[in-house]
């Protein structure tokens, strides 16, 4: 009998025994601590977990400050209100047909409402994971871009949905991971490559900002393309809610490419490609040769509808109000809590806790009344386990005085003493 032949994996660009054998412990004691796959319905601002699952406790109440609508425009009347109005205009909800092929006019109008908010061309797709899935190959080749196929560096704090995709650049190009905003490895690259090509968030899951205005000298000086998920900022900073790639980067042509989704700030759903400098043509490479980016799984009417309200409201002074709320917010738990993110207005902080305390610590907290990330090993580097906060506009200052309390109490650092701490 012939030998069979076993699978000795590569490892050059994923290693699923490192990822599940160490962070599905993490998940499976996140889950017994009731701090993963919670159900809970949602009412007046809090969260009650519903009875028949099995949580800490049935019926339990919590604020939630793990949720990414920054600025509360998911459950705005006007936002709900237009998803159902455009069933109501378009009479159906999906029309399940590649968009190269056949599409009704939704999704164009959401496009030409962002394009003017942005002002640029924007493209819609499902999710900004799909857009990143159809994009970054496309730059690999060197069909998107300059024309050339570049060295495609990925950061090493670049998103997953960014990451997951360097294999199949690398069928097209040579690709490597760079330290976390390291613009020295960036520029040295540049000095050997005819082309480059740097991937990385322009607004980091885990808080903070690309360095937006050093990359634009590469990009100037070497002809470098940025591609960026901005997501994270996307409503939540700039004028009219462009983000913060497009508030600072003074390269907005074909070199600089920004992905933003619509779930988070927005407070709808897909994402948009913002696109500058780009012809007819190359614009219809994306839309044929993107993946599901053409595929029959494009926005379905209601999100479209929502989208359209909402950029309304990004038209108007009601937008600027709710990011200075946010604003208060972020200030008030600054003036709290010490996180590496202290002073910025990034919605994210990440309180330290280390490995072996994170699970607990999130118990607590949620037990008081308060739902925040425990996020480990994948999410984030081994030793580098933390409670992820998210802030928002609809959180109110004695929700966030009362968070901080309890942080403190699990061992965040506060940035000075916490009010009612020295009566107990």
């Amino acid at each position: 009998m012939t030998e069979r032949l076993s699978i000795t994996p590569t490892h050059a660009y994923r290693n699923n025994d490192k990822l599940i054998g160490i962070g599905n412990a993490f998940w499976d004691m996140s889950e017994r601590s009731g701090l993963a796959g919670i159900v809970a319905a949602y009412g007046e601002g809090v969260l009650r977990t519903e009875a028949g699952h099995e949580y800490i406790a049935e019926g339990h109440e919590f604020v939630n400050f793990s949720c990414c609508s920054y600025l509360d425009l998911d459950s705005h009347p006007k936002v709900i209100e237009g998803g159902v109005e455009a069933l109501r205009r378009y009479g159906v909800l999906d029309h399940c047909i590649a968009r190269s092929r056949v599409q009704i006019p939704a999704m164009l109008e959401l496009e030409a409402s962002l394009g003017e908010l942005f002002g640029a061309h924007v493209v819609c797709s499902i999710a900004a994971s799909t857009a990143t899935f159809g994009l970054l190959p496309l730059i690999a080749s060197g069909h998107l871009g300059t024309g050339k196929r570049p060295l495609m560096i990925f950061d090493k704090n670049a998103h997953v949905s960014m990451a997951n995709v360097k294999p199949v650049c690398a069928d097209e190009t040579e690709v490597v991971t760079s330290g976390h905003h390291d613009l020295n490895f960036i520029e040295d690259a540049c000095k050997k490559y005819e082309q480059v090509a740097y991937v990385c968030d322009g607004s980091d899951s885990l808080g903070g900002y690309a360095p937006v205005k050093e990359l634009a000298e590469l990009q100037d000086r070497y002809g470098l393309i940025v591609y960026y998920d901005d997501s994270h900022s996307m409503s939540a900073y700039g004028e009219r809610g462009v983000g913060y790639v497009r508030t600072h980067s003074p390269v907005l042509d074909e070199r600089t490419i920004v992905v933003m989704t619509l779930n988070k700030a927005f407070g709808t759903s897909g994402a948009a490609i913002v696109l500058d400098g780009y012809d007819k043509q190359t614009l219809r490479v994306i839309e044929r040769f993107g993946g599901a980016l053409n595929y029959s799984q494009l926005l379905n009417t209601p999100a479209v509808g929502a989208g359209l309200a909402s950029a309304e409201i990004h038209r108007t002074g009601e937008l600027v109000t709710l990011q200075n709320k946010l604003y208060e917010n972020i200030e008030l738990f600054d003036s709290l809590i010490h996180t590496d993110q202290t002073g910025s207005t990034f919605p994210i902080r990440l309180v330290p806790m280390g490995d072996d305390t994170v699970i607990e610590a999130g118990r607590r907290v949620f037990e008081a009344g308060f739902y925040v990330s425990p996020v480990f090993f994948p999410i984030v580097a081994r030793g580098t386990a933390g409670l992820r906060v998210m802030m928002r506009a609809g959180q109110s200052a004695e929700q966030v005085r009362a968070l901080c309390a309890v942080l403190a109490e699990v061992g965040a650092r506060p940035t000075a003493p916490i009010p009612g701490e020295a009566a107990r």
